[in-house]
């Protein structure tokens, strides 16, 4: 085969007048002798194809083409990579610089790179690493070294193939020892030949838990300002163990370009601090404070400011946020704190924490300040009593100014402002509690004066007044006494007698005057019984009967008195509802009693005129013994006209009804009449009867003293009844029809049944059944016929004579 032409080419024309680029002057080989002063290079075999290939310059950057016949050996023994040693020279026909004379070195013998002598000392910044390429092959990624060198930092890049211990693996921070290469084609540097020194012992990071999702939360971390993300898989430890504002400490990685915190272990409470506190407290004054009930979202951490003076006279303002306040109650600007100053460990930043109200602001500032005495305590708020105004005052347990709790009784003071939330409402803010007998609602004059009771208190017998009553009347005694010889009375409180000897009417009785602040009006205190006037015998009627005690409706109809069954004069079985009775009252543990009951003749207290007319209306008001929760005793019923409009309201009670043991609720039809009291002429409804539609079912199940019958209310449960709401005393069987009026319990909602009856084959008609029940009820009370004239047949006998033939 001919050589071609261009081998024969001189390198001065190979060159032309071309200016190469190089990194530095061309090295001359001395493994072949130079030919007409031509220098020699080396390279590397770069690509191998089917009669030519390509070769990468060592000592400069460039790729230079050459054909096999320009190989001096066998170019089957010719691999990628070798190194070769050549002339350079030009192609005739394309211009271009192509490699001649090439003979094979020595692997190993050349480079690209000249290596420092000396090592470097330095650290890694990132780990070089492998990855995956598309076509399922490795490609390598640089990692990245610094070094320090005459006051200077420098970087440089690396690979995985650089690190001389292959199974070493280097990570960020490492210490290492390796050689600075420069390339000797364009002068680039890198790290060669890299040694492990020291491992790097990663640090634990401290941080709270500030967010958990459902499987990741983020860590608020204790070296910088700043969150991180966590896994819930990266908890050392059971998840569920893991709350909010929780210390931990755990190492951090990178994911998908972002630091994560993983390994993470719980640690004491109060391990980690953010912030140091300082131990000297300051004194200042708000400047703005912080809205307390505003709809809008806060964007600041610490909206609030105070001002304060520095050691050299300066003002200096600092910011602070609700958890810096010691308490949640309310600050006002101008108001004097005391507090200390928090830096943040992270970036230093200050702020005000601990903050105090001192309690001369509200002489400073002249604020008004009232007293009182806590009345009632529910769930986070209450209610207080004021000495200076009537309505008791709302307020929150964040508004104390003091730790710890409030209780019944406890005296305070504090500052009455509009409900943010309410603006017709008041509500008491910065409370603090007061020493016991601080809070005084009444003036007592030191003079002892003597009286007689004329009334005793008729409504919550020996509790104090309730907020609820609407006749605060009801809740008062009445005392006479003299003054300059003039006759004065003065009203009284239960709870300011002596428990263990109340008073009753006509008692002699010595006492105290008190005047009341809020309304400047007079009371009685201090009252203590002198002389018992004569036992008085009280009068009334059986309302409830139960297991082992009932209630006496007085004689007034007003209210109930308590008694048991061993108070009872006689079989406590021959007493009926309604039926009249004496007793005596008595006080026991706060509670007002009945004794020495004894079961009068009927008709021996006077009782009410029955007018004739018979009225149809509804109920009003049922009475207190179907619905305890009212504070009347007496029921109220009102006239339906048959236009159905309304009419006049009247009152009843225990013996207006025809059947005492009727429920009657609100809204029930009735049939009644009117009668007229003999004592007072007052107007009562009586001989009331229930227009109630009956239900027929049947007995379900007996369970003891109760029952429930087939008929389903709600769904799955059955009609529940008493076995005294059983009429005639008849003993039930599961599967009996009966009939039954439902009634709803007025305390707990739910339904049951009464006056059940036994239905049987000649079962009076319901309409004649109310019918018979009427004319009983007017037997006594009410019209009565007289026969005028005998009946008398045609032939003036009283029947007829001829018999009639069946």
């Amino acid at each position: 085969m001919a050589s071609p032409l261009w081998k024969k080419q001189p390198l001065s024309n190979a060159y032309g007048s071309r200016n190469h680029s190089m990194s530095g002057p061309l090295q001359r080989s001395t493994s072949y002798p130079s030919h007409n002063g031509v220098q020699r290079e080396t390279g590397q075999v770069e690509k191998l194809l089917s009669s030519y290939g390509f070769l990468q310059c060592c000592d400069r950057d460039g790729r230079l083409f050459f054909h096999y016949s320009e190989y001096s050996d066998n170019v089957e023994d010719l691999t990628l990579g070798d190194a070769v040693e050549f002339e350079t020279s030009v192609d005739r026909r394309t211009g271009k610089p192509v490699a001649c004379k090439i003979i094979k070195l020595k692997n190993g013998s050349i480079s690209t790179e000249i290596l420092s002598d000396d090592k470097v000392t330095g650290f890694i910044v990132s780990e070089a690493k492998m990855s995956k390429s598309r076509n399922g092959g490795l490609n390598g990624e640089s990692g990245q070294v610094t070094y320090e060198m005459n006051g200077e930092c420098f970087f440089l890049n690396y690979m995985i193939h650089d690190v001389q211990t292959k199974d070493t693996k280097l990570k960020k921070e490492d210490k290492v020892l390796f050689n600075i290469a420069t390339d000797k084609r364009d002068g680039s540097v890198r790290a060669r030949n890299m040694t492990l020194l020291e491992s790097f012992v990663a640090p634990r990071y401290q941080g709270i838990v500030c967010s958990m999702k459902e499987s990741f939360g983020f860590l608020e971390r204790a070296d910088v300002v700043k969150e991180i993300f966590f896994h819930y898989s990266e908890f050392e430890g059971d998840i569920n163990e893991l709350v909010l504002g929780d210390d931990v400490d755990y190492d951090i990685t990178v994911r998908n370009d972002k630091e994560v915190a993983i390994n993470i272990k719980k640690l004491p409470p109060g391990t980690v601090v953010f912030e140091e506190i300082s131990d000297e407290s300051y004194i200042g004054n708000i400047s703005k404070v912080i809205p307390r009930f505003s709809n809008r979202r806060q964007t600041e951490p610490f909206p609030g400011k105070l001002i304060f003076e520095t050691p050299d006279g300066g003002k200096r303002e600092l910011s602070y946020g609700e958890k810096d306040v010691f308490g949640s109650y309310t600050l006002n600007e101008d108001d004097t704190v005391e507090f200390q100053i928090a830096t943040d460990k992270r970036d230093l930043l200050q702020r005000a924490t601990s903050i105090k109200l001192m309690i001369d602001t509200f002489e400073a500032v002249k604020e008004e300040r009232e007293m009182g005495i806590v009345a009632a305590i529910k769930e986070g708020f209450g209610f207080i009593k004021c000495v200076n105004r009537e309505p008791r005052m709302f307020f929150h347990f964040s508004e104390l100014l003091e730790s710890g709790d409030l209780h019944i009784s406890d005296e305070v003071e504090f500052t009455v402002i509009p409900d943010p939330n309410s603006p017709k409402r008041q509500i008491a803010v910065r409370i603090k509690l007061l020493p016991k007998g601080s809070v005084c609602f009444e003036i007592i004059q030191p003079e002892r004066v003597q009286g007689t009771v004329e009334k005793v208190p008729a409504n919550l017998w020996g509790k104090s007044p309730g907020k609820n009553s609407k006749d605060k009347e009801l809740d008062r005694g009445l005392i006479s006494y003299q003054l300059n010889g003039k006759k004065q009375t003065v009203n009284y409180h239960a709870k300011d007698t002596d428990i263990r000897t109340p008073p009753n009417i006509g008692d002699e009785v010595e006492f105290n005057l008190a005047e009341i602040k809020k309304d400047n009006t007079q009371t009685a205190v201090n009252v203590v019984v002198m002389n018992r006037a004569e036992e008085t015998i009280k009068y009334g009627y059986l309302s409830v009967l139960k297991d082992s005690f009932g209630f006496i409706e007085t004689e007034q109809h007003d209210r109930e008195v308590f008694f048991r069954y061993s108070e009872v004069c006689g079989e406590v079985n021959e007493f009926e509802l309604g039926d009249e009775v004496s007793f005596v009252v008595v006080r026991r543990s706060n509670r007002v009693h009945a004794e020495n009951i004894k079961k009068l003749n009927k008709g021996t207290l006077p009782g009410e005129i029955v007018r004739t007319d018979v009225e149809l209306g509804q109920v009003v008001r049922p009475l207190r013994n179907i619905d305890p929760q009212q504070e009347e005793y007496e029921g109220l019923v009102q006239v339906i006209h048959e236009d159905e409009t309304e009419g006049d309201v009247y009152p009843y009670c225990i013996t207006s009804l025809t059947d005492k043991h009727e429920f009657l609720q609100a809204g029930d039809k009735i049939r009644f009449q009117i009668g007229v009291s003999k004592t007072d002429d007052r107007e009562w409804a009586c001989n009331i009867t229930a227009l109630r539609k009956f239900i027929r079912s049947k007995v379900d199940s007996l369970k003891g003293q109760y029952g429930f019958i087939d008929y389903e209310m709600e769904e799955g449960k059955k009609l529940f009844f008493h076995m005294s709401e059983v009429q005639d005393g008849i003993d039930l069987q599961v599967g009996d029809e009966v009939e039954f009026v439902m009634i709803r319990n007025q305390q707990n909602g739910r339904y049951s049944a009464v006056n059940v009856r036994r239905l049987s084959s000649r079962q009076r008609p319901e309409h004649l059944v109310h019918k018979l029940k009427t004319n009983l009820s007017l037997e006594d009370n009410g019209p009565r016929f007289i026969v005028t004239r005998q009946p008398r047949g045609p032939d003036g006998t009283k029947g007829f004579e001829m018999q009639r033939n069946l």
